[in-house]
């Protein structure tokens, strides 16, 4: 008797393409699994022989391509760039009109609307979908941010839907697996659909430049309580365990509470203490402050957080540095109690910052590549499973519930209030943060952003007429209509003007 088709397919089983097709397969989809080394693939068909769906491995693109139900539906789970080009390039000659791919890795949207373009061209249908949640995500629930053909979509929600994330309908506190197997009963998935060709991964991308944002403010608070209060690691883990029970309980600042608990097994010092102080990337906080430039959009806390890594790999420069520059001597005698809530203030006001300029560079975008975000539905699938998930992503969500246009959080009544409340010691901070020589780039900058954003009249007046004068770039005035340009002939400003 033949082997049963099956469900879908996933080509490329590194750690997160075997969570995901475990996830899948836990999930009652029989799930065909392809590599290109066909021993790992045989390795983890072998190693998995008794999920509810059932794994198939297969050696060949052929066989692999065969084994599935039409239409059938492959996802690809390699390197973005040239890796995922190639597996696709392979793919779509084995397959029939009408067919899907889905890209599951971290791919440039613009990539992603080349591809769905291209495929398009050939019958074939393409979905770019964002998959948050790492390791652990992947195998019992990510928050999935899929991106193409809407019909597309509606062929794969099913397999979306059930292996994605879920939680609390009324609270939007994460729901727990029960574990492989044992699905989570109810809940609200973290998918979504979220637009034509690359809006999905391009979701994706602002969510992980917000994660960069959210991983540097919470550095810097790190670095004020052992700084400034001289706290051990151990006592700032208990901080930050604290304030996971509150305002700020999120998916971050849980594990930098164990971060920070957590000894060295080799020397059974603090484990932070022993790590090298250089921070790595992949590129995606880069590609979204590129593009908030491209796109004319304020987002400074998540390009100062991308220029902190930046920072931090010049570490031989940095103590070199150290050795020859001076800076002020850390002296504060105030409250401690008074002053860890102060910098939980900040770094609460902070988040909001930058999560407001995350939403706005999504709204310019849908602006430029012509998309229909639904941001209360992004917000929403926040809520669990990825990394930013977030107690306050509850009150985003609310927040485009009441306003589906709100242009900015900010002005969210809401959000207004915890502003209203916090900025007080959020000026504080900074204030110390400068007096004492503590760098706290995403700080200073969600704060000059909110005053900005805030400010009636900004100096670009006097910015504009220096354009004027070295460029003859003209300039608008106050008491004439918006869009009607002006010169001043310098450097005789006696002479008419030029309208």
């Amino acid at each position: 008797m033949p082997e049963p088709l099956s469900d879908i397919g996933l080509a490329g089983l590194a750690v997160m393409g075997q969570n995901l097709a475990l996830n899948m397969a836990d999930h009652g989809f029989r799930v065909s699994v392809y590599n290109r080394t066909r021993e790992t693939m045989e390795k983890f068909v072998s190693e998995n022989p008794s999920t509810p769906g059932g794994l198939r491995g297969e050696a060949t693109l052929e066989a692999f391509v065969g084994s599935l139900k039409r239409p059938r539906k492959i996802v690809i789970m390699v390197k973005a760039g040239g890796p995922t080009d190639a597996v696709i390039g392979s793919l779509a000659p084995l397959l029939d009109a009408g067919d899907i791919l889905i890209d599951g890795g971290n791919a440039h949207w613009l990539d992603t609307i080349r591809r769905e373009r291209d495929l398009k061209a050939k019958g074939l249908r393409f979905v770019g979908s964002g998959v948050s949640g790492g390791e652990e995500g992947a195998r019992f629930g990510p928050s999935l941010m899929p991106g193409g053909e809407f019909a597309a979509w509606k062929e794969i929600e099913p397999v979306w839907r059930a292996i994605a994330a879920k939680v609390d309908e009324t609270t939007g506190k994460p729901l727990t697996d029960a574990g492989p197997g044992q699905p989570v009963k109810g809940g609200v998935p973290c998918t979504t659909y979220i637009g034509p060709d690359g809006a999905g991964h391009y979701v994706k991308m602002v969510h992980n430049g917000i994660e960069y944002g959210d991983m540097q403010m919470i550095c810097e608070a790190y670095a004020l309580l052992t700084g400034m209060l001289d706290f051990s690691e151990e006592q700032a883990g208990d901080v930050f365990a604290e304030w996971n029970r509150g305002l700020l309980d999120s998916f971050l600042i849980e594990i930098t509470a164990d971060i920070l608990h957590q000894k060295d097994p080799v020397t059974g010092k603090p484990f932070v203490g022993v790590v090298l102080d250089t921070a790595g990337q992949k590129g995606t906080g880069k590609w979204t402050s590129v593009n908030a430039l491209d796109l004319g959009t304020p987002a400074p806390t998540v390009a100062e957080a991308v220029f902190a890594r930046y920072l931090s790999a010049i570490k031989p420069e940095r103590v070199a540095a150290s050795k020859r520059l001076c800076g002020p001597a850390l002296s504060y005698s105030g409250d401690g109690t008074a002053f860890v809530q102060a910098i939980h203030d900040a770094l609460y006001c902070s988040k909001i910052c930058a999560y407001a300029q995350g939403f706005q560079l999504m709204r310019a975008a849908q602006a430029e590549y012509n998309w229909k975000l639904p941001f209360g539905e992004i917000a929403s699938i926040f809520r669990g499973g990825c990394i930013i998930r977030a107690r306050f992503l509850q009150k985003i969500t609310e927040a485009y519930q009441r306003t589906a246009e709100l242009p900015n959080l900010l002005l969210d009544p809401y959000f207004k209030g915890e502003i209203d409340r916090c900025q007080s010691n959020w000026r504080k901070v900074i204030a110390a943060a400068a007096e004492n020589g503590i760098p706290a780039p995403t700080f200073y900058s969600a704060l000059a952003y909110y005053d900005g954003y805030r400010s009636e009249r900004l100096p670009a007046n006097l910015l504009q007429a220096q354009r004027d004068y070295f460029g003859a770039h003209t300039y608008e005035r106050i008491d004439q209509p918006r869009g009607k340009f002006f010169h001043l002939d310098w450097p005789d400003p006696a002479r008419p003007q030029i309208g």
